[in-house]
């Protein structure tokens, strides 16, 4: 597989990163489609690895979004600069302690967001809570199952 066709897969598994975060869009299908691309156009064990690991892992994440209690996103959660936050403190969590760092960066980005618009700890905090009960926790399962595959087909890509 060429550097272009790495290329597009890397944008297509970023779009479907970012569409996790807005409601609607099929983020997490966007992911797998991405790793299947890239393992049917390159063949090699460790491709189908990735995509079988793929496959089982967004089944557990939906396993996982079930059965949490049944919240709508309300509009407390659906906020665009929420998602922003959320999505980048994820990000940052995931690079700088790897994999774990997700959860806290996840929650951080919101607290952050909260704080700046409301201006104090308490109430932030509340609301943190407010957008984790309303939906947050859902978001956060199927972002941090998909950054868990972008960064396994990161390192195959690396590797292999």
């Amino acid at each position: 597989m060429g550097v272009s066709d790495l290329v597009l897969v890397g944008l297509v598994l970023l779009l479907g990163l970012c569409g996790v975060l807005v409601p609607g869009v099929p983020g997490s299908w966007l992911v797998w489609a991405a790793v299947m691309w890239w393992a049917l156009q390159d063949p090699q064990p460790v491709a189908w690895w990735v995509l079988v690991g793929a496959t089982v892992a967004l089944f557990l994440s939906q396993v996982v979004r079930w059965a949490l209690p049944p919240r709508p996103l309300r509009p407390s959660w659906a906020g665009r600069h929420m998602a922003v936050y959320a999505g980048a403190g994820s990000f940052l969590g995931f690079l700088l302690l790897p994999v774990i760092g997700a959860i806290p960066g996840f929650m951080a980005g919101i607290y952050l967001e909260e704080r700046f618009r409301l201006g104090r700890h308490g109430e932030a905090m509340a609301a943190l809570r407010t957008a984790m009960r309303s939906g947050g926790s859902s978001v956060l399962a199927e972002l941090f199952t998909c950054q868990l595959i972008a960064g396994a087909w990161v390192g195959a890509v690396l590797w292999g």
